[in-house]
This record gives C-alpha cells, sequence and structure tokens, in this order.
C-alpha cells in the first residue's frame, strides 16, 4: 500500500489550534500551542540558534551584569542573513498560526529576536510589553516564543493576563530604568507586580521543544533566569497582521530600522521587503 503523506502546515494548524486556543489568546493576550512543531523543524531551527551565536550580528547585546555566574546574549533581525532562519520561518506553521490567532487576512514578518540565558543566569526579564519599543501602531500582532530547550514553569516566559487590551505603559531599559523612547511623564508606569504577583492574573507554562508560546505584542510579560545547568535557547518571531501600520518613532527603536521612514511613511502599510508577507 503507499504510505500516507505527511500533514501539510495547514493541516498541523487545523489539528494543533482549537477554537478555545484562539479565545484564549484573545481573552488573555497569550497561550501556549503545544507540539506544532516537529523534529525537523526543531532541528533547522537549532542550526539557526548556532550559527548566530557563532557569529552575532552588530545588533547583538549582552543583557546579563558581569557578575552574573550565567550569561544572557540577544540578537535581533537575523532571518535575512541566516539560511536556516529564513527556511524555519518560511517554511514551518507560524504563518498561518499568526494568521489563526490574529484573525487577519495577511500575515507579515515582522522581526526575529534570539535570547539565549546559558546555565546559572540569575539576570531576569523585567516586567514590560514589546510594542512600546517597535515603529507599529495597530492591534493585530502576535509574537511566537520558541525554546529548542525543555524550559521549567520557573524559568518560561509569563504574563498579566488581559493585560494586551492596554493601555501602554512606559517603555525602560531593562538595566538601569531609563526612559529612552517614550518622555519621561508621557506613560504611565508599570505596575509592582512583583511585589504583590497574587493580585494580578498571572499565567505561564512549562515548556517543551515543539511548544509555542504566543502572545500579543502589549501583552504584559517577563521571565526569570535560569537553575541549575539547564540552558534556554529561545528563538522568538513576530508578526503583523492587517491594520497594523508604520509609527515612526522621534528616537531609536528597539529593534532600530535605521532609514525606513524615509521609504515608508507614516500611518503607511508595512509594504516593505524588511517585512515580507508570508500569508494573503
Amino acid at each position: 500500500m503507499p504510505s500516507t503523506p505527511p500533514p501539510t502546515v495547514a493541516e498541523r494548524v487545523d489539528a494543533h489550534v482549537a477554537d478555545a486556543d484562539v479565545a484564549a489568546f484573545r481573552r488573555d493576550g497569550a497561550v501556549c500551542i503545544r507540539s506544532l512543531l516537529n523534529a525537523d523543524e526543531l532541528a533547522l531551527l537549532t542550526q539557526g540558534i548556532d550559527a548566530n551565536l557563532a557569529a552575532p550580528s552588530p545588533r547583538a547585546k549582552v543583557a546579563s551584569r558581569p557578575e552574573d555566574p550565567g550569561f544572557f546574549i540577544e540578537d535581533f533581525c537575523n532571518w535575512p542573513h541566516i539560511p536556516a532562519y529564513r527556511e524555519f520561518i518560511v517554511g514551518s506553521p507560524l504563518a498561518l498560526l499568526a494568521q489563526r490567532l490574529m484573525g487577519s487576512r495577511t500575515v507579515r514578518l515582522y522581526h526575529d529576536h534570539l535570547l539565549v540565558k546559558e546555565p546559572g543566569t540569575r539576570q531576569r526579564t523585567p516586567w514590560h510589553q514589546d510594542q512600546p519599543y517597535y515603529n507599529i501602531e495597530g492591534t493585530q500582532t502576535v509574537s511566537m516564543w520558541i525554546a529548542v530547550d525543555p524550559v521549567p514553569r520557573e524559568s518560561t516566559l509569563e504574563f498579566v493576563a488581559g493585560s494586551h487590551r492596554g493601555p501602554w505603559l512606559m517603555p525602560r531599559t531593562f538595566m538601569d530604568q531609563q526612559a529612552k523612547w517614550f518622555p519621561e511623564g508621557s506613560l504611565a508606569d508599570l505596575p509592582a507586580i512583583d511585589a504583590d504577583r497574587a493580585a494580578f492574573p498571572i499565567i505561564g507554562w512549562d515548556v517543551q521543544p515543539g511548544d509555542i508560546v504566543c502572545f500579543h505584542m502589549l501583552a504584559l510579560h517577563a521571565a526569570a533566569g535560569v537553575q541549575g545547568t539547564g540552558r534556554r535557547r529561545v528563538f522568538s518571531v513576530r508578526f503583523l497582521g492587517d491594520d497594523v501600520r508604520h509609527a515612526p518613532r522621534a528616537w531609536v527603536t528597539s529593534p532600530p530600522f535605521p532609514g525606513l521612514a524615509d521609504e515608508l511613511p507614516a500611518g503607511a502599510e508595512m509594504d516593505h521587503p524588511l517585512f515580507p508577507k508570508l500569508v494573503g
């Protein structure tokens, strides 16, 4: 008998993403989709991460302090330069998953973000929203946080459920809490979430390779360091939907897109080679 062909990426999304998952994403601003990625996709992504760590881009930054016994490195916007990243993003179910969660006709790639915490890293990723650091306006957004190592609940990404409905809160530098983006006082500051965690609807999941944590770019989120001998290699991919528009800033965004304001006016769709349309 002929062998059964493997499921398409669309069939995989249909099989792994229930209506309840979409509802949870839209209600809470975050959801964990289990076991969507297969072994070949994880191997390809790991290959890309290894290449990235071997030759970080000029955008890379160390996000842990010198006295930290571990090491936390981030890098951004490397899909044009690392073939394994590009193949993973384009060939995997990510874009169709983004379309389903956002309820969008179109899906554009915004950027990629590598986040690696080596064993023993104490540095927390503090509570923040992503979108205030960016050069975009709109509500149809999703970030996908993909770990190629098992991540226990105490080291994973966690969220304040419902915070994606706003308001926008003041973005600050993670190390010294400086307001380098919006002027001081122009946005409300974040609440002291860790001072009274029980007062907030905090959600999060232990994560296995193949799982994808999906969240809205306004969802408040944070992560702890890593314990013991485990690494936490994470690749995050950000996608934009129909209603997202360019919002040039008077400051350097994170990540920066130098020269983009000269090519894409304020209020324009993100129709630019930096942000390829993957669906629609």
